[in-house]
């Protein structure tokens, strides 16, 4: 699985593809320079028990890290995995 990042001004992506299939994406948008809102989850029902959502998130995560950010999870599937890791909570907003 590999998993792109697409960054603008306002909003942005990552998008996991495998053999050059869309598996799935999140979709964010900029809270300040310091900060994204994670607002959207979605994984094509093809992909379902691979675990695309749960890779987006942490990859999300990885770059937030990388680039000390912090994330507000306002998408139900993001928050909900950030409630049952507490190692992600440092970049929690």
């Amino acid at each position: 699985m590999e998993i792109t990042q697409q960054n603008e001004d306002k909003r942005g992506t990552f998008t996991a593809t495998e053999n050059g299939a869309e598996a799935g994406h999140i979709t964010y948008t900029w809270a300040g320079v310091d900060k994204f809102i994670i607002d959207h989850t979605d994984v094509d029902p093809a992909f379902k028990g691979k675990n695309v959502g749960k890779q987006l998130v942490l990859k999300a995560v990885d770059y937030a890290r990388e680039n000390k950010l912090k994330i507000m999870p306002l998408c139900p599937f993001a928050k909900s995995v950030f409630d049952r890791n507490a190692e992600l909570q440092d970049v929690l907003f």
